[in-house]
């Protein structure tokens, strides 16, 4: 506990030097000067990264359920690369294509960002049910639960530690490729990133990209957490 404890602490150090010297990097004057622009784009971010994260996870999560029955065994791949659009092509050209077909703003950003964000809820879930050990879900057929029950007791309890995998994973996507979401006329934290770049201002460039790298490692830390706590609470695997 006490070792624990000490890791914690030298781990808070760590980070309170590190804010300490990127807030120096920045510059206090800059960080006011663009105060009020970074709280309007930061939140317009988490919009984006929000609605784009949840739309992800209620096509996702269903998905790499339904590809990890077994009447899906041997199709499951080939139904896979559908999945992987957002991530074969391009952001740049994912949001393109979303800007020809829903027009410029939020829509098509949230649209793009879903796509990125797709592939990895999907293959986690799938891979996470599919290597749940059998052994288990015969025990729980064994004792006369139904497919529902073996699948929302055992399986996805025994699954929710990958299943968590993949959202980090595609909540890193997310998170840096939403600033992109500038080019196509949506509010985030690239509205101060590529200003900065066009006018040469690298105090303005660092805040918005600094901005993101925390808000990235933030929402991170607040999905383990959650995922940790949901576990203790009932969800343990069986």
């Amino acid at each position: 506990m006490a070792i624990h404890y000490g890791k914690g602490l030298i781990g808070g150090a760590l980070v309170i030097a590190l804010l300490a010297l990127l807030i120096n990097w920045i510059g206090i004057n800059t960080i006011e000067h663009y105060r009020d622009d970074l709280l309007f784009y930061l939140q317009a971010h988490l919009i984006l990264v929000l609605a784009s994260m949840l739309a992800a996870l209620v096509v996702g999560i269903p998905a790499g359920i339904f590809l990890s029955r077994p009447t899906m065994v041997g199709r499951a791949e080939r139904f896979m690369q559908i999945f992987n659009i957002g991530n074969t092509v391009p952001p740049l050209a994912v949001l393109a294509i979303a800007l020809g077909i829903l027009g410029i703003g939020s829509g098509p950003a949230i649209f793009a960002l879903f796509l990125a964000s797709l592939l990895p809820i999907v293959r986690n879930t799938y891979e996470g049910l599919k290597n749940v050990q059998g052994s288990l879900k015969e025990a729980a057929v064994g004792i006369g639960m139904t497919p529902r029950q073996v699948l929302w007791k055992v399986e996805l309890p025994n699954a929710v530690p990958i299943i968590v995998g993949g959202v980090r994973v595609a909540l890193a996507i997310n998170v840096g490729t939403a600033p992109l979401a500038f080019l196509i006329g949506a509010n985030s934290l690239g509205s101060l990133i590529f200003p900065g770049i066009a006018l040469n201002n690298q105090p303005q460039l660092l805040l918005g990209a600094a901005c993101t790298a925390l808000l990235a490692l933030l929402l991170d830390g607040v999905v383990t957490l959650a995922s940790r706590l949901w576990l203790e609470r009932g969800l343990r695997p069986s």
